[in-house]
C-alpha cells in the first residue's frame, strides 16, 4: 500500500484525489491547500484524512512516502524539489515547471536520490491516444507525414497563465508520442483579446527531422469545444475525436500512392479513397489509468511513462513556443 499526500485539491486536483483514493493499492493519508473551503469538502467527504493548509506541515508527516503535486504551475518547482528532497516519489502536474532550468534540477535530483518522477500528461494514458499509437509502430499508417490538432473551447479563461501554457501540453507531449523523434525547431503566433499581454487563441508549428511536422491549435475563445486529432501517414489516416461518446477514432484508408511512369520516367500521383474503419477501443478513466501507473512504477521502481525527462521536453517545447509567440512567429531552435 502506497502511502501519498496531495498538495492542492481545487478544481483539478480534487478528481486525482478521488482517483488514487479509489486504487486498491494506495491510500491518501494527508492533503494540504490553502483554500479553507476546499478543505472543509475534503474533511466532508474523507473525515479519516489528515487536512492542512501549509504544505511542509505535510512535508513533515513521516507516513507519507509519495507526494502528488496540484498546485498552481508557478508553484511546481518548489514543491517537487522540496518533496524529492525529503526523499518522496512525486507525481506533478503539467506544466512540471514553468522554466526548463527548473525541470532539469528536477530530474537530476529526482536521479541522484533514486526517486520516481512523473509528470501529468494525462493523454499519454487515454486509450483512445494509445490505440492510435499502435496502428504507428505496427506500420498500419506507414510513415507518418505530420499531425495537427485542435483544443478549443470557451473559457476557461485564466489570468496567471496564456493558453500555450495551460492548453498545448497536452497536445505536445502527445505529438512527442506519436512522432517519437526529437523536434528541431518551432515556430508560434497567437494574439491577447481578453487581457493584454496573456494570448487567448495560439497556433503552434512544431518541425521534426525528415521534413515531419505537427501543427497545434489552442484556445479558450472559440464557440466550438473541440478536441481533436489528425495523424496523416502513407499508407492511412487516423481521427482522434475526444468530445465522440463511443466511436472516438476513425481509421481512413486513404492517401496518395507514388509510383514511377515508365513510359516518361516520372513519378504518378493516385489518389485512394478507401473505407472507414471504426477500431473498438476499450475505454476506462484516462485519469485512473494515468493515477494506477504512478503507484505502479513507485512500488515496482519503473520509469513512468510520462517521466521527467518527458516533463522536461514539454517544457522546453513551450518555452521555445513562447519566445517565438513574444518575436511575431520568428523560428526558434530547440535545444
Amino acid at each position: 500500500m502506497l502511502r501519498i499526500g496531495q498538495i492542492g485539491v481545487g478544481n483539478w486536483g480534487k478528481n486525482l484525489l478521488r482517483n488514487f483514493q479509489s486504487l486498491t493499492n494506495a491510500e491518501v493519508v494527508s492533503v494540504s491547500d490553502l483554500n479553507p473551503k476546499v478543505l472543509q469538502r475534503v474533511a466532508k467527504n474523507f473525515p479519516q484524512m489528515k487536512i492542512s493548509d501549509n504544505a511542509e506541515t505535510l512535508l513533515n508527516d513521516s507516513r507519507i512516502e509519495a507526494v502528488v503535486i496540484a498546485t498552481e504551475p508557478i508553484t511546481h518547482f518548489d514543491l517537487a524539489k522540496k518533496a524529492l528532497e525529503s526523499g518522496r516519489h512525486v507525481f506533478v502536474e503539467k506544466p512540471m515547471t514553468l522554466k526548463s532550468t527548473e525541470s532539469e534540477i528536477l530530474v537530476e535530483l529526482a536521479d541522484k536520490k533514486g526517486l520516481i518522477l512523473m509528470v501529468g500528461h494525462l493523454l499519454e494514458y487515454h486509450p483512445a491516444y494509445l490505440k492510435v499509437k499502435e496502428f504507428i509502430d505496427s506500420g498500419e499508417l506507414g510513415e507518418v507525414y505530420y499531425l495537427y490538432s485542435t483544443r478549443v473551447n470557451l473559457g476557461v479563461v485564466r489570468k496567471d497563465e496564456n493558453a500555450l501554457w495551460s492548453l498545448a501540453p497536452h497536445d505536445i507531449s502527445i505529438a512527442l508520442m506519436l512522432m517519437q523523434q526529437q523536434p528541431t525547431c518551432v515556430v508560434c503566433t497567437g494574439q491577447s483579446y481578453l487581457q493584454k499581454g496573456v494570448e487567448d487563441v495560439v497556433f503552434t508549428t512544431i518541425h521534426f527531422p525528415d521534413q515531419k511536422m505537427a501543427q497545434l491549435h489552442v484556445s479558450w475563445l472559440d464557440p466550438h469545444k473541440i478536441r481533436k486529432l489528425t495523424v496523416v501517414g502513407s499508407k492511412k489516416m487516423a481521427v482522434i475525436d475526444d468530445m465522440e461518446s463511443s466511436e472516438k477514432i476513425r481509421l481512413y484508408d486513404k492517401g496518395v500512392d507514388i509510383s514511377t511512369s515508365y513510359a516518361s520516367y516520372s513519378e504518378a500521383l493516385t489518389l485512394r479513397l478507401g473505407d472507414i474503419h471504426i477500431p473498438f477501443v476499450k475505454m476506462e478513466e484516462p485519469l485512473r489509468l494515468e493515477c494506477s501507473h504512478f503507484v505502479n512504477c513507485v512500488m515496482n521502481s519503473k520509469q513512468p511513462r510520462s517521466d521527467g525527462r518527458d516533463g522536461l521536453q514539454v517544457v522546453k517545447i513551450l518555452e521555445a513556443a513562447d519566445r517565438s509567440l513574444k518575436n511575431n512567429g520568428e523560428p526558434v531552435d530547440i535545444r
